[in-house]
């Protein structure tokens, strides 16, 4: 375009109004706000795209353009551009922002959600299995039983069962070994 054309004129104006904005002037403000507050908040609603979100994020980029005033660079970018630029990083980092909280939220959520069971079905299915171990339990020798109930019940090692039994220390690691397989055979648990 050449100089003296509308564009041209209005980005100067433009250009002019925010280094006024950066020395304070309201009135150059209102001029920029009208100029740009709605390219803004087309960015923004195109990135956030929740109405209100979009309001309150455009808002805030025209505050900021209302701080910066000072930074903008008129060699590096048109007042649009810069204004543009803004729009789209507040944008982007309310989404972003957005999307954390809902990962945490979710996150909590999951740590927070506990399986319900049915009480009454889990105290019959530990009396069944108690049941099942006591008869698994009698089907050892006399030996083993008492070798395996020290171990498990009163927590003995195999040298404090040896002691208890009076019995050698090789004996009681055998019976041990041999009542558990047979246990284990019984309780139909596979390795």
């Amino acid at each position: 375009m050449p100089f003296g054309s509308p564009g041209t004129t209005d980005r100067l104006d433009l250009a002019d109004a925010v280094r006024q904005v950066a020395q304070g002037d309201e009135e150059a403000f209102s001029t920029v706000y009208d100029a740009l507050a709605p390219v803004v908040f087309g960015i923004v609603v195109k990135v956030v795209r929740d109405r209100a979100q979009s309001e309150e994020v455009a808002q805030e980029v025209m505050i900021d353009l209302w701080r910066q005033a000072a930074r903008y660079r008129p060699d590096s970018a048109s007042v649009t551009t810069w204004a543009a630029t803004i729009a789209h990083r507040r944008a982007v980092d309310r989404v972003r922002s957005a999307q954390a909280s809902t990962d945490r939220e979710q996150a909590r959520a999951a740590r927070e959600h506990t399986t319900a069971f049915d009480e009454v079905a889990e105290r019959v299915e530990t009396r069944l299995d108690s049941e099942q171990v006591r008869r698994c339990l009698r089907g050892l020798t006399e030996l083993q039983r008492q070798a395996v109930t020290l171990a498990y019940y009163q927590g003995l090692t195999y040298r404090e069962i040896a002691e208890v039994l009076d019995a050698p220390l090789p004996t009681v690691k055998t019976r041990m070994r041999d009542g558990l397989i047979r246990l284990r055979d019984c309780m139909g648990v596979t390795t």
